[in-house]
């Protein structure tokens, strides 16, 4: 499968002064069309480390490569998103469209799911990211672009979460949003109208089967969860809300598919005695979910797994681990 590569600053706002940094790798058809992915990887990065001089931390900081790995990682059939902060306090990553309650320093005073901020705001991004792409490549091609009118998959693209250090605490608040949303069924190709795709009708409809047009979708389409070495300076870091991880072991009972929740750390993050709350919610998260788990047989799974266990704690290990989890 041929792909399209790129990075691409996208303003989630008309009146809004800053601009998300988006990169992506998304699958293409032999006619240079957008192929329906099997899913999407929705990568969250964290806060800026520069000038270490570090050639594997300069390299594993680059969007465009963890896209790459990304794809290397799901499989070739997805596309891959990488989307970083919109502000940067210094080198502090702040969510602030995704969690309202963030502080300066991007550190979140609780995970709120009143008015779906994350998951309005992701539609809306990877919407407007979909529309900029296009028009990159209509810039290279004469014909019409188009998505491609079958879909070789059995319903629309999953979405696979992906937050790394800060980009963890997007995924608590995505996690809090699920907890109060309502399931939907899976929509399957059959259903799909090959006269939208053809350019008969809006491009929403087409765009459906490239990335969720909605945050319900969204929320529905959620199949895995991938906390990579997640940490704060303060509490907040992993979600230990009991109620609602309650409303998504029943959420789970009415689902199609589940969903896998994988804890990827370092001695770095898990093993900080300066953060000591870092391993203690992270844990206190897995009993809550082991827990749901032995009320969903086989609709909610959990892994962890500790990566270079052996070695002392540093930064690279820190950035590292996005090279070398094992997202199976």
């Amino acid at each position: 499968m041929d792909r399209w590569s790129g990075i691409l600053r996208i303003q989630l706002h008309p009146d809004s002064s800053t601009f998300y940094r988006v990169a992506a790798s998304l699958g293409l058809s032999s006619a240079k069309k957008f192929a329906v992915p099997s899913g999407n990887a929705i990568f969250f990065s964290g806060d800026r480390v520069e000038g270490t001089g570090n050639p594997v931390i300069e390299r594993l900081s680059d969007p465009q490569k963890i896209a790459e790995i990304l794809v290397s990682k799901f499989g070739g059939s997805v596309n891959a998103f990488v989307v970083e902060a919109p502000i940067f306090n210094g080198p502090f990553a702040v969510y602030e469209d995704f969690i309202p309650s963030v502080n300066e320093y991007g550190e979140p005073k609780c995970y709120d799911a009143t008015g779906f901020p994350a998951s309005t705001s992701l539609v809306l991004l990877l919407s407007k990211f979909l529309i900029e792409a296009k028009n990159v490549i209509l810039g290279k091609q004469k014909e019409p672009f188009l998505t491609e009118a079958t879909s070789p998959f059995p319903c629309k693209p999953q979405t696979a979460l992906v937050g790394f250090s800060k980009g963890g605490t997007v995924l608590n608040q995505l996690i809090t949003e699920l907890g109060f949303s309502e399931v939907q069924s899976t929509d399957s190709p059959a259903h799909m109208n090959k006269n939208t795709v053809n350019g008969g009708g809006p491009t929403f409809k087409e765009d459906e089967w490239i990335i969720p047009t909605s945050k319900e979708r969204l929320l529905n389409s959620i199949t895995e969860i991938h906390y990579v070495d997640v940490g704060l300076n303060t509490e907040g870091a992993y979600l230990t809300n009991k109620d609602v991880i309650d409303r998504i072991s029943e959420c789970l009972s009415q689902r199609q598919f589940g969903i896998r929740f994988l804890f990827h750390g370092t001695p770095r993050q898990w093993s900080d005695e300066r953060r000591i709350w870092i391993r203690k919610e992270k844990d206190a998260l897995v009993r809550l979910l082991n827990h749901a788990a032995r009320m969903n047989t086989g609709k909610l799974h959990l892994r962890e797994r500790l990566y270079f266990p052996s070695k002392l704690p540093d930064m690279q290990m820190h950035f590292e681990i996005i090279d070398v989890m094992d997202v199976s």
